[in-house]
């Protein structure tokens, strides 16, 4: 994310929490070129003849993101942190639709070859990397949060912790536990299929 005075956005989203509508039409123009980096980079990961567009996904964003008006905004970390877990899903429902529609059934590719903590195994499925944080998520949230602040988000390790109000070491040491059971766990469902 590109360096901002964290106190204007800050200060923004605080005016938002409190109702000043104003406030996110002043804010947009500060996050969008950071939320349009965000969506590449999720969409980079996604199957070349992917229809979703970068500036797609940050307008459906926009739209998601207006709609959490009962949201207490605190902080920049904790926004991007929202963006990220509201574009998984945009990106979730778009693969479910897809797959319904055009495949019958068939899932849909998205690769994780450029990401390097998860090895270099390519085209692993998107529904199936939902499903397995799902799974995750049922057994420890705060790793499956903290893989959607890292990877989907693209956090630091000190704003997830931020985010999440724990230590960074404990992120560190999660981050790593996580990224493990993903990938043993993507690569049991590769192997099934």
């Amino acid at each position: 994310m590109t360096t901002r005075p964290s106190e204007s956005i800050t200060q923004l989203l605080e005016r938002w929490t409190n109702g000043d509508e104003e406030a996110l039409e002043q804010l947009m123009p500060l996050v969008y070129n950071d939320l349009h980096r965000l969506a590449v980079g999720y969409l980079r990961r996604e199957r070349r003849e992917h229809t979703l567009q970068p500036t797609a996904l940050v307008n459906e964003l926009y739209l998601k993101i207006f709609d959490q008006q009962r949201m207490n905004w605190r902080n920049r970390a904790q926004f991007f942190g929202v963006a990220a877990q509201l574009m998984r899903r945009i990106l979730v429902d778009h693969a479910r639709a897809h797959c319904s529609y055009k495949r019958g059934g068939d899932r849909l590719c998205v690769s994780l070859k450029n990401v390097a903590a998860f090895g270099a195994q390519p085209d692993a499925d998107l529904l199936a990397l939902h499903d397995v944080l799902n799974r995750l998520e049922e057994l420890d949230p705060d790793q499956a949060r903290i893989v959607e602040l890292r990877f989907f988000g693209g956090l630091t390790i000190k704003e997830t912790a931020e985010v999440m109000h724990i230590g960074h070491a404990t992120v560190e040491r999660e981050w790593r536990t996580a990224k493990a059971f993903l990938k043993s766990e993507l690569n049991k469902a590769r192997n099934s299929s």
